[in-house]
């Protein structure tokens, strides 16, 4: 065996971890659209940031497209938990799809702050990753007047009127350490700018992010269950390596190796908030492959927060991805 057969060697649970109320309603629409109107569902862009996910909806048949025209007339559709710009949905009207909203109510929440911000005639700065589909979606909810910053320095690099009023958003998923350097700076060059009325991170990356601050002390090694697409499991593995712990994120047994886990006693393990449990299980009985392991579970927040499904849904289905 490669690594010590110590009584003591463990692999501790992250408590919260994996699924968030948002990415499992957002599946479950998918799901239930299926069941109810049969195959093929078409979702815009991936449901939410996780292969497994992904593959096994595909399994079922959800088709995943970036462009409308790929989506026959009369279909059903089904936009991503991320959220799209109004024009997409505008759009997606016009060609007469039977059409379901997966998007996070915690998205929708950002969306509407943007378009009231614009409206009260401020310029809006959105903290977030260039590329992202929150980000295009919530900064396609104006038509002028917002800049991206993704840095520090990108604040710096902001050139506008001190006579503008400013406010600012930020993407859900991104690093409350992170976002807090940016948020720092932006008041600093601008001691006017409007904040939103709630912290825009969303409850279930602020306690994933927790969970981790918690464990970390305890371990000598972090795995990150979550997709390389993904921003929230990004920030996990980041703050895992920010703790001086080292971390890998995988999102498949077979990409683990054995190396990693050479005279390493306890372990810890996390999921990303679009990473189903099974995934992780499947992963933990890998790690146990290379040798004995316990595994515990670590005190932390319990998560019972639930979002409500789209009008036109069954309520009743039970159809979701395995758990």
């Amino acid at each position: 065996m490669s690594q010590d057969n110590h009584p003591t060697a463990e692999i501790l649970l992250a408590q919260p971890r994996g699924f968030c109320a948002g990415v499992d309603r957002a599946i479950t629409i998918v799901n239930q659209a299926l069941e109810q109107f049969g195959a093929p569902i078409y979702v815009r862009h991936e449901i939410v940031h996780n292969k497994y996910v992904v593959d096994d909806l595909r399994t079922r048949g959800a088709i995943f497209i970036d462009d409308l025209a790929m989506v026959p007339a009369g279909a059903t559709l089904v936009f991503s938990a991320h959220g799209v710009p109004p024009k997409v949905k505008e759009e997606a009207q016009a060609r007469g799809f039977r059409i379901f909203d997966a998007t996070c109510p915690l998205v929708t929440k950002v969306h509407v702050e943007v378009v009231k911000m614009y409206r009260d005639g401020h310029y809006i700065v959105m903290i977030g990753h260039k590329g992202h589909p929150e980000v295009e979606g919530t900064m396609g909810q104006v038509k002028d007047r917002i800049s991206l910053v993704q840095t520090v320095n990108d604040v710096a690099g902001l050139d506008l009127p001190p006579s503008m009023p400013i406010a600012y958003v930020t993407q859900t998923t991104l690093s409350i350490d992170e976002t807090a350097d940016i948020v720092l700076a932006l008041t600093k060059k601008f001691p006017h700018i409007t904040q939103p009325k709630k912290q825009d991170i969303c409850y279930a990356t602020q306690n994933r992010q927790d969970a981790v601050k918690l464990m970390a002390p305890q371990v000598e090694l972090v795995i990150v269950v979550g997709s390389p697409n993904s921003s929230n499991s990004n920030r996990l593995w980041e703050l895992s390596e920010k703790l001086g712990v080292k971390a890998y994120m995988v999102d498949h047994p077979s990409q683990l190796q054995e190396e990693w886990f050479k005279d390493i006693k306890r372990v810890g393990l996390t999921a990303g908030a679009s990473a189903p449990e099974v995934l992780a299980q499947s992963i933990i009985e890998k790690i146990r492959e290379f040798g004995p392991r316990a595994v515990r579970s670590l005190d932390g927040v319990i998560e019972n927060t639930i979002f409500q499904l789209p009008k036109g849904l069954n309520p009743n289905s039970t159809s979701r991805i395995k758990q």
